[in-house]
C-alpha cells in the first residue's frame, strides 16, 4: 500500500507578466517516511525552481489511491463511501476513502473516478467530489532512487597486485605423463 506525504512549499515564479510573485504550491509524494517525503521534495523542487524554496510543511495524507490521465488538468480530491460489515460486533460499519483524480472537469473527474473503482467488488457511493489545491503529483518511481556506482580509477600498479606468483604457466604444471616419467628413470 502506498503512503502519500503533502508538501507544501514556497518559492519564487515569475508569472506570464515577468513579475516575480511567492507561491505556496502543495505536491503530493508517495514516499515511505516524513524522511524520504522531505528528501524527495527537496531533489524535485531542485529540478522545477531555478532560485530559493522552502518546505513550510510534510504530512501524511489521506488519500488511499490516485487515479491519473495524462491529458488532465486538474487535480480532483474525491470521498467515497464504503459499507463493511464487522464480523466480531455483527455491525456495519462505514469505511471513507479518499481519491485524486486527473481530470479536465468536474463531470471527467466522475467518469474517470467510476472507471478507476471498476474493479471494486464492493458497492460504494461518491459523497464528495471537489477540485484539490495539490498542483502536482510525484509516485515512487524505483530507477529514480538507483545511483550509479561510481568506479575510482587508479594506476595499473596500485589497482592490482602481483598475481603473476599466483598464477602457474604451463611450464610449471607438470602432466602425469612427466611425473611418471620422471620417476621411471
Amino acid at each position: 500500500m502506498q503512503t502519500w506525504y503533502e508538501c507544501k512549499v514556497k518559492y519564487l515564479k515569475i508569472d506570464q507578466g515577468g513579475f516575480e510573485r511567492n507561491i505556496n504550491d502543495n505536491y503530493l509524494i508517495d514516499a515511505v517516511s516524513f524522511t524520504d517525503a522531505e528528501t524527495r521534495i527537496f531533489q524535485i523542487m531542485k529540478e522545477i525552481t531555478n532560485g530559493d524554496f522552502q518546505v513550510l510543511n510534510i504530512k501524511r495524507s489521506n488519500i488511499s489511491e490516485v487515479i491519473s490521465k495524462n491529458d488532465g488538468e486538474w487535480w480532483y480530491k474525491a470521498k467515497i463511501s464504503l459499507v463493511t460489515i464487522d464480523e466480531e460486533a455483527g455491525k456495519e460499519k462505514k469505511v471513507n476513502n479518499y481519491i485524486l483524480i486527473m481530470a479536465n472537469d468536474i463531470k471527467d473527474a466522475l467518469h474517470q473516478l467510476e472507471e478507476g473503482l471498476s474493479y471494486m467488488l464492493v458497492p460504494y457511493v461518491t459523497t464528495m467530489l471537489q477540485l484539490s489545491t495539490i498542483a502536482e503529483v510525484f509516485p515512487y518511481i524505483p530507477a529514480e532512487h538507483i545511483q550509479p556506482v561510481k568506479k575510482i580509477i587508479q594506476p595499473e600498479s596500485d589497482q592490482y597486485q602481483s598475481d603473476d606468483e599466483d598464477i602457474e604457466s604451463d611450464e610449471d604444471i607438470e602432466s602425469d605423463e612427466d611425473v611418471e616419467s620422471n620417476e621411471a628413470e
